[in-house]
């Protein structure tokens, strides 16, 4: 069980578990509407995206429509606490600068009057968009529901309606209606639309298949579409089709023999991603992960940080399939009512099957590199143990940073202790760490850090020899990001699935004043570590690349860049 313990502060029940401090679904009625005083800016992020105050969580149905992308999510217009909860929604040209409109859907009926909770978004045939959402009844059952733009010729898609023939899915009596949520986006195969909404019997993780030949009757399928036991709660799952060839994204109703397809989960109990890679059989509608894909708690994750609630969409525009996450805020909520703000959305990221077929790849969409300003590069640098070099002329709060580490040989890889077996890489890397002087690594980047390294937040690669072959480790530490007393600060980590034959490892990551996201050899392995400095604050911060292994590293490539800020949610006061 990960939940050890619970705390009330300021209302909002926190539970501490395995990726940080959330708030759960109790209402507490007397503090969900308290307005912040004011915005604390120190640990606001500048291009991440989000409100100019109180709290967000999942992105909502992400979709392309007549020239615009559009970006809904959880939001509550009141306070900096979980309640009130409402589709906030904001459109952009670029999936970077962004203007936020009304909120598309708010309680107004009887089949949502407690909430408007995580849902999808479906572009049907004539390019009709239509919202898919759970609604929380006066009973507080979880229903699905559904909303259609009421001006289809508008590409801002201002306002909608919700049809009073809903719900569209009511739980029956062996569905729990307690925990049956977050409707995928559906797709169409052999003249059926199909969804599948989140659930758990028991504690049996549960997707339930719905059928639908008009997208307005609904009938469940005999089977769920997938389900593993003891995985408990199973939210805001992902079915989407990835191509065997190349990078460009699918439809989410292609199927074909140049197909396979991820099944993604947010599990309640751990608030991690899970997904598996394998085959979807329309004949059986049965999902079949392949024997390569560790299907629950041990298996892929997106990303193995502060990272939770994803959801997909294609964009046609682009060919490509951009995935969307929340990064969840790993502080106390006592903090985030004093800065007035709770919780961001993860860059958005392109999404496509690695080349093995076992795993998929993630990169930030090209389009954020319009943000770079100030291009700083380093020459060749040859760090022997101990030794690190500072990044200078760089906003260091706010950066962009890709390197490519080599390395002689592989002869000095620690050996992989037969006692980690049992571990994850996040135990791995606490009990390593990044001042643990090894053999090949620990070297990487000290991001966030202060003058003297009194905070810092390493980000870093080590490598270990297990039998006759090596394991790469990618870690991102908190446990130094901050001097303040109190905090989750985790040692988030994954293992990084590369051919070492050219003995080099690069990395890329986004400094964002209290994020810092990672991306491995490529985006084969992301890491999202939320922080919260003292010292390595706005102009005080610093930026470094090191190495404490015994191995010599060499930084064959350096390119940072100082990013600016977007326009975020530009009118949002009159939203």
């Amino acid at each position: 069980m990960a939940v050890s313990k619970f705390l009330a502060v300021f209302g909002l029940l926190l539970v501490f578990c395995n990726n940080g401090v959330e708030g759960s679904h109790k209402i507490y009625a007397q503090y969900q509407n308290v307005k912040a005083v004011k915005v604390n800016p120190v640990h606001r992020t500048g291009y991440h995206f989000q409100p100019p105050m109180n709290w967000i969580n999942d992105p909502n149905g992400p979709m392309y429509y007549k020239g615009l992308y559009h970006l809904f999510y959880q939001y509550n217009p009141n306070g900096a606490t979980w309640g009130n909860i409402v589709w906030a929604h904001s459109v952009s040209k670029d999936l970077v600068n962004w203007q936020a409109l009304k909120h598309a859907l708010y309680p107004s009926k009887w089949f949502d009057i407690n909430g408007c909770w995580s849902g999808s978004v479906t572009i049907l045939p004539g390019n009709k968009p239509v919202i898919l959402y759970t609604g929380i009844d006066p009973n507080d059952r979880e229903i699905q529901n559904y909303a259609v733009p009421k001006n289809l010729s508008d590409p801002y898609l201002r306002d909608w309606i919700k049809p009073d023939d809903n719900p569209m899915v009511d739980p029956d009596s062996n569905v729990n209606a307690s925990a049956f949520r977050d409707p995928t986006t559906a797709w169409w195969v052999d003249g059926h639309w199909k969804i599948v909404v989140g659930s758990r019997r028991h504690h049996r993780g549960m997707a339930y298949l719905y059928r639908s030949r008009d997208f307005k009757t609904w009938i469940k399928a005999k089977h769920p579409l997938h389900s593993v036991p003891r995985t408990g709660n199973w939210e805001c799952p992902d079915f989407f089709p990835v191509s065997l060839s190349g990078q460009n994204g699918l439809d989410t109703s292609v199927v074909g023999e140049n197909v396979k397809h991820v099944f993604k989960v947010s599990l309640d109990i751990t608030r991690y991603d899970y997904y598996t890679v394998g085959t979807y059989d329309r004949t059986r509608d049965k999902y079949i992960p392949d024997n390569t894909s560790v299907d629950g708690w041990a298996g892929l994750r997106f990303d193995y940080g502060n990272f939770y609630a994803s959801k997909s969409f294609f964009d046609p525009s682009k060919s490509r399939r951009v995935l969307w996450g929340w990064v969840n805020e790993s502080d106390t909520a006592a903090d985030d009512n004093s800065k007035g703000w709770a919780g961001i959305q993860g860059v958005p990221r392109k999404i496509w099957l690695d080349s093995s077929k076992r795993q998929v790849v993630q990169w930030p969409v090209e389009e954020l590199e319009t943000l770079r300003r100030k291009k700083i590069e380093l020459g060749i640098q040859k760090l022997k143990k101990g030794e690190k070099v500072e990044v200078k002329r760089i906003t260091a709060t706010q950066a962009d940073v890709e390197v490519t580490f080599s390395f002689p040989s592989l002869e000095k890889a620690e050996p992989f202790d037969h006692k980690w077996a049992d571990i994850d890489a996040q135990g791995v890397c606490a009990e390593k760490g990044s001042t643990d002087q090894g053999g090949l690594g620990p070297f990487g980047l000290l991001t966030l850090a202060s003058k003297e390294l009194e905070e810092f937040t390493p980000v870093f690669f080590r490598v270990f020899k297990a039998g006759n072959r090596h394991k790469v480790l990618l870690c991102s530490d908190a446990r130094s990001s901050s001097l303040r007393e109190g905090l989750y600060k985790p040692s988030f980590a994954g293992f990084v699935d590369v051919d070492l034959s050219t003995k080099r490892l690069s990395l890329r990551s986004l400094i964002d004043h209290s994020v810092v996201s990672s991306f491995g050899e490529g985006g084969k392995t992301v890491i999202t570590s939320r922080v919260y400095p003292t010292l390595a604050v706005f102009h005080k911060a610093h930026l470094f690349v090191f190495n404490n292994g015994s191995e010599t590293i060499t930084v064959e490539k350096f390119n940072a860049w100082s990013m600016k800020n977007p326009i975020m949610n530009r009118g949002f006061e009159t939203a």
